[in-house]
């Protein structure tokens, strides 16, 4: 069955580590015969949620208009929520961490966002796998919450240079990942 995939990247570096897993996890879901789209959360200015709990009450997702309006339609659509992207501070980084905060509004406004399969691929300069706890247990709640189904979840320690998680398997194991969708 053809399903419709939205990578969400955190990276701000093009060509860095996480966007390289996001594009190759892309290339095996799109030979698997899917769909995918990449958004490069860095990239659309995206301010934190207000709690002004007014989602949709304007047509759009958000009634501050930002680029979480466009990303929302893409995350109704979405089959499959991945996430691709380095560790900050033992979290997500703040431009994924403000669309992750804005998802409330398709909850709060009933859209469709639970009851999706779900994909997590991490990287981080700490060669601890420890350094990775804090983002993946705020992903399993967020998994948890939304009644998503996890498909795989890739985690690459000790990459930090541009390009340096060529040097691992990750990239094959990320286009595995997204072949077996």
């Amino acid at each position: 069955m053809k399903k419709n995939i939205l990578v969400l990247t955190g990276s701000p570096r093009d060509g860095g580590n996480s966007d390289l897993m996001a594009d190759a996890f892309i290339k095996g879901a799109r030979a698997a015969g899917h769909e995918a789209v990449k958004v490069k959360t860095d990239e659309k200015n995206v301010r934190g949620c207000k709690a002004c709990r007014a989602c949709y009450s304007k047509g759009a997702a958000c009634v501050f208009d930002d680029g979480f309006n466009e990303i929302a339609p893409h995350l109704e659509k979405a089959d499959v929520v991945a996430v691709a992207t380095p560790v900050y501070w033992y979290t997500f980084p703040a431009q994924l961490k403000a669309v992750i905060d804005k998802m409330y509004a398709l909850y709060n406004g009933e859209k469709s966002i639970t009851k999706k399969e779900c994909v997590l691929m991490a990287c981080a300069e700490e060669g601890d796998p420890g350094a990775f706890e804090g983002l993946t247990r705020s992903w399993d709640m967020i998994a948890k919450l939304l009644n998503w189904v996890e498909k795989g979840r890739l985690i690459v320690p000790g990459v930090n240079d541009v390009g340096e998680i060529k040097k691992t398997d990750a990239l094959e194991k990320a286009e595995a990942l997204g072949a077996e969708l």
